[in-house]
């Protein structure tokens, strides 16, 4: 039987993850001499490059020294926390990556937190130590008191500590000592982690993720903790709720590099994918067709937020998009279903409209992005946090929020958040700068990140994740000023543009073409206000002196499609297109919109 190794890596985002992983892949000589495999090899997703991302948790293998490791890529974003919990079931120890500059952060504790309650034994690599300024000493004193305050035992609290730089490629016992490849960090994996653990017993295996593939479907993926699995064999599928269901094992893949290889028998401790198991969702159990056992199942995070999908009803619809109807949009959602399983979509009273469930914004934000890149046109609606009603209360979801910022401007965030319902918990200083902890409802959160940013300069560091549901907190303050929406369709004039400039902030560049309804700005009143721009400058035969000033236009306000979703009002949608993003009124005349507003009066 080959030595396996099952190892997850798990960092806080942009502390070289993904970097280091693709150094190992490297080493591991996946590739020929003739191959130039680039960058970020692991995140072959264009929206993981472009946003500096994981977003999905990925498995890939290297062969060393004779020994099989499994390398499990994990998401560093809490909206993605999810994937991170599932993926430790599979692993036998954790490589801790943290930054020689700045230490553990919030998001590493938490993953940290749930490694450690799984027992695994952590290995830690300080990377980044050729950074100005750097403390590795310090560093690494700062993960142990991050242990120690997680009860971590005796055992992971002796950890073993490997220090170098994964964008230079290189890994030493010693951060002073400076060596050329990385096979120092190789040779702790095979000294520090535990080879899996093979208990007695028949066949068991717990589905911890699902791969979809549009020419077989779907796939069950886990680690085979017991017993052995071979191709064909009667098994039995266990549910979360201990249903059992006769099955077969029509295909089984083991990982070899990049790719999946098909075998005829799994061993046991290694991660394989399953196919020909029909009804299984993650959690269930994979175990013998005659003597079935199941194993402890695992949680799957509840979505916290819901947005409206919609088909698109502009008058610029169907210009730039290739599925614009509302079966284009349903089958992309069930299809979505298959592989996302943070995600929740219901039919609404409208054949048009979906109501998506997800974790966060940035975890439904990807979906969108994914579908207008493949040719989608749609309209979304303002983000709305799930409200329960648990023993006849009205309950919210409330989460954790860390926000790391210069000690001088601690005081402006403490009055943003509390003034959205948070309350903070601890406040520990770090140098020049502090660490804020809170507890605030997921609705004070949205919107919260752009203006955090405003009111810091750009200095703040902002992570939070789901906690729990509790009582509701009361009404929070929404956006103060109203918008500025567009009389006409045409374009977008300079000359209008300048005479208005005072009226508020432009989101549209001079001519821009724009439609009737379309949100085009933002008024620097509270209220809502009806523009024309599309009007040009009278010309007559008469000139003056003065009057025909070059105009000076203020650049607009452009948005990320995050940004679009936290701005809006309940009354407005984000048009969605493979080449525009736009901010539009619900209805789109005034004389609608006029009547509505009587109607909810």
């Amino acid at each position: 039987m080959q030595s396996i190794r099952n190892i997850a890596i798990i960092a806080h985002v942009d502390h070289g993850k993904t970097t280091l992983v693709d150094k190992m892949l490297l080493a591991g000589q996946l590739f020929g001499d003739h191959e130039r495999p680039g960058d970020l090899i692991m995140d072959s997703n264009d929206q993981e490059r472009e946003r500096g991302i994981t977003i999905l948790a990925k498995n890939v293998s290297i062969n060393y020294k004779g020994t099989k490791i499994n390398i499990i890529d994990t998401p560093g974003h809490a909206d993605f926390g999810g994937e991170v919990e599932r993926v430790l079931n599979m692993a036998d120890g954790v490589l801790l990556l943290v930054d020689a500059f700045e230490g553990p952060m919030p998001q590493t504790r938490f993953v940290m937190d749930k490694a450690l309650k799984l027992g695994l034994n952590p290995l830690v690599v300080v990377n980044k130590v050729d950074k100005p300024n750097c403390t590795p000493e310090e560093v690494h004193e700062m993960v142990f008191d991050l242990m120690f305050s997680l009860d971590a035992t005796e055992e992971q609290l002796d950890f073993p500590t490997i220090y170098g730089s994964a964008k230079n490629g290189w890994m030493s016992e010693d951060w002073r000592k400076e060596t050329d490849n990385i096979l120092p960090l190789l040779d702790a994996i095979l000294e520090h982690v535990h080879p899996p653990e093979i208990p007695e017993g028949n066949t068991q295996l717990l589905v911890t993720s699902i791969e979809f593939s549009k020419y077989i479907g779907r796939m069950a993926i886990g680690r085979l903790s017991r017993g052995t699995l071979k191709a064909n064999q009667q098994l039995t599928l266990i549910g979360r709720d201990g249903t059992e269901t006769k099955a077969r094992a029509r295909n089984l893949y083991v990982y070899e590099g990049f790719g999946r290889v098909e075998v005829d028998e799994v061993q046991s401790g290694d991660i394989c994918a399953v196919f020909g198991v029909e009804g299984f969702e993650i959690g269930d159990t994979i175990a013998d067709g005659e003597e079935p056992e199941a194993l402890p199942t695992i949680d799957i995070d509840e979505p916290t937020l819901s947005m409206v999908f919609t088909i698109n009803d502009s008058p610029f619809f169907g210009k730039e998009g290739k599925y614009v109807t509302s079966r284009h949009i349903k089958d992309r959602l069930t299809a979505e279903l298959e592989r996302n399983l943070a995600l929740r979509v219901e039919d609404t009273d409208s054949a048009d409209k979906f109501r998506v469930f997800g974790r966060g914004v940035m975890h439904l934000s990807v979906l969108i992005e994914t579908m207008r890149r493949e040719g989608y046109e749609l309209q979304i609606g303002q983000p709305q946090v799930i409200v329960k009603e648990i023993d006849g209360e009205k309950q919210e979801p409330v989460e954790e929020l860390t926000v790391d910022l210069p000690d001088e401007m601690s005081g402006t965030a403490i009055n943003m958040i509390t003034q959205r319902k948070g309350m903070m918990l601890s406040m520990t200083p770090k140098g020049e700068r502090v660490v804020l902890e809170f507890e605030i409802p997921s609705r004070g959160i949205i919107g919260l990140r752009s203006n955090m940013l405003t009111a810091t300069q750009g200095e703040a560091i902002m992570t939070h994740r789901f906690k729990e549901f509790q009582p509701h907190k009361g009404e929070i303050p929404g956006r103060l000023n109203g918008s500025l929406i567009s009389m006409e369709n045409g374009k977008a004039i300079p000359y209008s543009i300048n005479n208005l400039q005072d009226r508020g902030r432009f989101f549209v560049d001079a001519n821009q073409e724009i439609y009737e309804g379309q949100v085009i700005g933002e008024n620097s009143r509270a209220v809502d206000l009806v523009i024309n721009i599309t009007k040009t400058k009278k010309l007559t035969n008469m000139r003056s002196s003065g009057n025909d000033d070059k105009a000076r236009l203020v650049p607009p306000r452009k948005f990320s499609l995050e940004e679009a979703l936290e701005y809006i009002q309940a009354d407005e949608y984000v048009e969605v297109t493979p080449e525009s993003l736009r901010l539009r009124k619900t209805l789109l005349r005034e004389a609608e919109r006029k009547r509505g507003e009587k109607i909810y009066n």
